[in-house]
């Protein structure tokens, strides 16, 4: 059944969730909200809170959150439908009568579960039987033991064309040529099953119920692995092997670890890490990533430490770049060359693999660990190529924020690289303490170079010279297109200005993004009256003004909040910077040494990088 957000939207709305909660959990009011131990994990400290107002739970303990239907699937266990219903029928509102097309998918839907639950049923049964003798015996071979053998549903094909065809007949041969387990030649001769001869493994849902399975050969022959098509039940680049039992484990471990196949996260969830998943025969997708994020922020790709794994590794870091946002990355742990997590565990144990777990390193530093040893860096060219790299990556995160942060992080590593000065011995035809003026020695007797200039206070922007152009031209681009002052209102607000004219547009316009929902161009000049405020903003309108938006084309919507977005915290990071230069040009006046010396000369580059990108903005006509 297809039920439309607004209905779902109603049902929540109408739903008590500090009741519904409060029936099998001891809530207590704390000021506005809920509080209680959390039902999802043991605590003796309630850190479980429920907000009537937003509709949600979240523990801060174990991270589980949801709303009302969540806790109802979640927690009682009830299938979604049932969950609604049970709802609705406690909020006196009825669910809406089935879409007949929905109510056909779902009908067959149905019918594919009773197949696959079917078919499981028999390959379970043909493992324990005579014919399953040898697929039992490799199972002891790899240490697998009887309860993870239940758990996990291992169970085994008979090496025959027509075993699961005829066990399973009265399904019908369509049915279960859609369900993936029969093979259909196109007519040339009779279907025949897909899986002969091979162990075999359930994929599950979230839900816990058969939609695919696994097969690894017992014998000789390709493929080592087979999986079952897409079907209306499996879709391999959305689904993750295990999901349906980390999903609850990794709510008490705060953690999932991605490994690269079935029998890792067997082994794994033997050893004690029940938190394992892995991506079934394909590259870690888009969609999984995002799976991955609604049970924890950082999920640890645990690859193989040979070159086809870390291979893997980097195509799930490239992936995932355009989906970043704050808080969510990834971290990789990388496994000891040779060998893959089951041989770990077996032969070094479980405290071998916390180990690699926690020695796992950030997206950031996996990106510039790969791409500063990808290729010799002894020439300009090559290294300039890394900076045109870890420029390339930066270009595909989507959020502003995350890849100013990665740029900065770039930048920083890249200078440190390349340009960091020698802390030892003495600049170039430096013969005596007089032989430079402004050089200086250290207490250890090593030559310094003489500290730049800075301010002993910070400058406010838009008093004159390219910050105050380039304040004028992001006033007039926002005069333009006032829709956007509410999306950068928070960065507008941060501003300190200098100018109390360019303050006061600034100040009216932020003040016109929260007392109303639309602002307008002519609102905003008739909110600003007749003064010189006025007249600013009208000549701020003019053909010939500089803005970050072109008035002669349409500009594309999202590269004008972007280069706004940029000009701003350019402006914002001027005033900083100065503050920060002043203060460590201090502390190296009073006390000269390396730390003091090196920290000084990197807020300085910071300083003349932020010095110059001011200036490029400053001096454009067009940007869009």
């Amino acid at each position: 059944m297809s039920l439309s957000p607004a209905f779902l939207d109603e049902l929540r709305m109408r739903t008590s969730l500090s009741t519904l909660i409060g029936r099998t959990v001891k809530v207590q009011k704390a000021g506005r909200e809920y509080k209680a131990c959390c039902p999802f994990h043991n605590e003796k400290t309630p850190s479980f809170t429920i907000n009537d107002e937003k509709g949600f739970y979240h523990c801060f303990g174990c991270g589980a959150h949801g709303d009302a239907i969540r806790w109802m699937t979640d927690q009682r266990g009830l299938p979604f439908m049932e969950a609604v219903k049970e709802l609705a029928a406690a909020a006196g509102m009825d669910v809406p009568a089935p879409d007949p097309r929905a109510a056909k998918r779902a009908e067959q839907a149905k019918g594919l579960h009773d197949v696959m639950a079917a078919a499981q049923a028999l390959f379970e049964a043909q493992l324990g039987g005579i014919e399953g003798a040898e697929a039992r015996d490799y199972l002891v071979r790899r240490g697998v033991s009887e309860a993870t053998r239940r758990a996990f549903g291992f169970g085994f094909s008979a090496d025959s064309k027509g075993k699961l065809k005829g066990a399973l007949s009265e399904f019908g041969d369509p049915m279960l040529i859609e369900a993936g387990l029969l093979i259909d030649p196109d007519g040339e001769r009779d279907s025949y099953d897909r899986f002969r001869g091979r162990l075999m493994l359930p994929i599950r849902d979230i839900r816990g119920r058969v939609i695919a399975f696994g097969g690894r050969i017992l014998g000789t022959g390709e493929p080592k692995y087979l999986n079952s098509p897409d079907t209306p039940l499996f879709d391999k680049g959305r689904t993750l092997y295990n999901i349906d039992r980390a999903s609850p484990a990794s709510r008490q471990s705060g953690r999932v670890i991605v490994v690269e196949g079935y029998m890792d996260v067997i082994a794994l969830a033997q050893a004690g890490f029940g938190e394992a998943v892995a991506p079934l025969g394909t590259a870690l997708t888009e969609h999984q990533i995002e799976r991955l994020w609604k049970m924890v922020d950082v999920p640890i790709l645990c690859f193989d430490g040979d070159a086809a794994g870390q291979k893997a590794a980097m195509r799930a870091a490239t992936r995932a770049l355009p989906l970043l946002r704050p808080g969510m990355s990834l971290a990789f742990a990388t496994l000891p060359a040779g060998k893959d997590p089951d041989d770990l565990v077996r032969a070094e144990g479980s405290a071998a693999m916390e180990a690699v777990l926690a020695s796992a390193e950030s997206l950031v530093d996996r990106l510039w660990t790969h791409e500063q040893n990808a290729v010799p860096l002894d020439t300009p060219e090559q290294r300039a190529a890394l900076k045109q790299r870890l420029s390339a990556i930066t270009d595909t995160i989507a959020h502003p924020d995350v890849r100013a942060h990665y740029v900065q992080v770039f930048r920083q590593r890249y200078d440190a690289l390349f340009f960091a000065r020698t802390t030892s011995g003495g600049p170039r035809g430096a013969r005596g303490s007089g032989s430079r003026p402004g050089w200086q020695k250290d207490r250890r007797g090593n030559w310094k170079a003489p500290l730049p200039p800075a301010g002993s206070e910070a400058r406010a922007i838009g008093v004159s010279g390219m910050e105050q152009r380039l304040l004028r031209a992001v006033l007039a681009s926002l005069l333009r297109h006032p829709d956007q002052i509410a999306v950068h209102r928070e960065l507008l607000a941060a501003l300190h200005i200098g100018d109390p004219l360019l303050n006061a547009l600034t100040r009216a316009m932020i003040t016109a993004s929260f007392s109303q929902e639309t602002v307008e161009t002519d609102g905003l000049l008739t909110i600003l009256g007749q003064g010189e405020v006025y007249n600013m903003a009208k000549g701020m309108l003019r053909a010939d003004t500089f803005t970050f938006t072109s008035h002669r084309t349409k500009a594309d919507s999202g590269r004008v909040q972007r280069d706004l977005e940029e000009a701003m915290r350019v402006m914002a990071q001027g005033p900083e910077l100065e503050a920060a230069l002043a203060e460590a040009t201090r502390r190296a006046r009073e006390d000269l040494n390396e730390e003091s010396f090196a920290e000084q000369q990197r807020v300085h580059r910071m300083k003349l990088d932020h010095d110059q990108r001011l200036a490029e903005l400053a001096q454009s006509e067009d940007i869009i």
